[in-house]
């Protein structure tokens, strides 16, 4: 266990999803209450705002919905994050809300998310939200599920409801296609009295697994599983020229985030779209020189060669080059409340590089309750649907199976500036 905890000191994204009042605000206020990384002032706080609303224990939910509007109602609207730490590794929370109207918002924190907690509670079974959660995160891509049979303090802790919850849920995942395809782990557990989240307790002894955080300790971060191409999108070009050093005053570096991958000095690129090709010279973080950069660090390039680079281009290696594209197919979620129009022209932005474009076809939009396919001619905030866009620009594309960063996408509505839709290539 320790040698496991020692290898994952790392970050941990994850988000909490499920039907309205499964308890996943409870979960993540008892998973930061339990590890002990609640501030002495934001827990007096909810304790006053729990007894002003007549409860004897402490609301622990209040601790992500913020919103007043949530407090009121008693349900998640945005999606809340949170941070917290234990001795091993860091973690980033994101709440997602569970109401089906607010379908855009959970598809906005699973982007990011390398694990899904999925609650289901154990009074009410497998329902139409946990199978709309389960295959937006299959369709984002999060390689690990957690499926969180919680509120077990209410069914007696009773072994059997769990075990059919355990074999609903995987019959629906082989009828997804989850089943094999993503790893799924079952866990019992009552967030409210803190079974199995960080502490093993001793209402469910027929339970032998992990408990959720020692789940979490182990679970793999991002961009660690298998090998990745290295992409570099170059976000900015620096030319001091006004420096009085002579040194300086040549020094062309490409800036930017690793996307994906690692690059060494010395290695050998290529500059897409038009194909330079040219090899590392050195690699800076500020004005300090690194001999290599590794996965979502942000540093500097410098070519061995004077390249015409800038702005939207995309650095790689050379032999990985992916090819430009001016067509592409993705799954796009509409998070407008303006209906999608076929005759409307669009801005397609992917990484740093942007591009006009058109709807070439909708090929169909998915019922996320029945996973049906369906024809349809436009799409309404919160649809899912399978679109090809004709670009008036090439982009450098991986699908989003290969590489989340250079698979993914959003749509700009060009009138307004507003993000109207994410696509995920197929």
């Amino acid at each position: 266990m320790s040698n496991t905890m020692q290898h994952n000191d790392s970050l941990l994204r994850f988000m909490t999803c499920g039907s309205v009042d499964d308890g996943k605000s409870t979960l993540i206020g008892r998973l930061l209450f339990d590890t002990k990384t609640i501030l002495a002032d934001t827990l007096t706080n909810i304790s006053n705002t729990s007894k002003k609303r007549g409860m004897e224990a402490v609301d622990l939910s209040l601790l992500t919905d913020g919103l007043q509007a949530e407090r009121e109602q008693g349900i998640t609207i945005d999606v809340a994050y949170r941070y917290f730490s234990t001795g091993t590794r860091k973690y980033i929370i994101a709440d997602a809300p569970g109401h089906e109207q607010y379908t855009r918002n959970m598809v906005t924190a699973a982007s990011t998310a390398n694990l899904a907690i999925i609650l289901i509670d154990a009074r009410k079974g497998v329902l139409t939200q946990t199978r709309r959660h389960s295959y937006l995160a299959h369709l984002v891509g999060i390689p690990h599920i957690v499926v969180a049979v919680n509120k077990m303090d209410l069914v007696n802790y009773d072994q059997a409801v769990y075990d059919n919850i355990c074999a609903d849920y995987m019959a629906f995942a082989k009828e997804l296609g989850l089943a094999g395809a993503r790893d799924i782990k079952f866990i019992p557990m009552s967030a409210l009295n803190g079974d199995m989240l960080v502490d093993r307790l001793d209402s469910m002894p027929w339970y032998t697994g992990e408990t959720l955080l020692e789940l979490l300790e182990k679970a793999p971060a991002a961009h660690t599983e298998q090998s990745e191409q290295f992409r570099f999108p170059v976000q900015f070009v620096c030319r001091p020229h006004a420096s009085a050093d002579a040194e300086l005053h040549d020094f062309r570096g490409f800036m930017g985030r690793v996307e994906s991958g690692d690059i060494a000095v010395g290695d050998a690129v290529t500059v897409l779209p038009n194909g330079y090709q040219s090899k590392v010279k050195a690699i800076q973080i500020g004005d300090v020189p690194i001999a290599s950069a590794q996965t979502e660090q942000s540093v500097t390039l410098l070519l061995e060669d004077e390249i015409d680079t800038s702005r939207g281009d995309m650095i790689v290696k050379t032999g990985e080059a992916p090819e430009p594209v001016k067509q592409i197919e993705a799954h796009v979620c509409w998070l407008s409340e303006t209906p999608l129009s076929t005759a409307r022209t669009y801005i397609i932005r992917h990484t740093t590089r942007e591009s006009k474009a058109k709807i070439g076809a909708i090929q169909y939009k998915v019922d996320v309750n029945t996973l049906e396919q369906q024809a349809t001619p436009d799409l309404k905030m919160n649809d899912i649907a399978r679109l090809t866009f004709k670009l008036a620009q090439p982009l450098m594309v991986d699908s989003y199976k290969t590489n989340r960063a250079t698979g993914a996408f959003i749509v700009i509505d060009e009138s307004t500036n507003n993000t109207v839709g994410a696509g995920m290539i197929v």
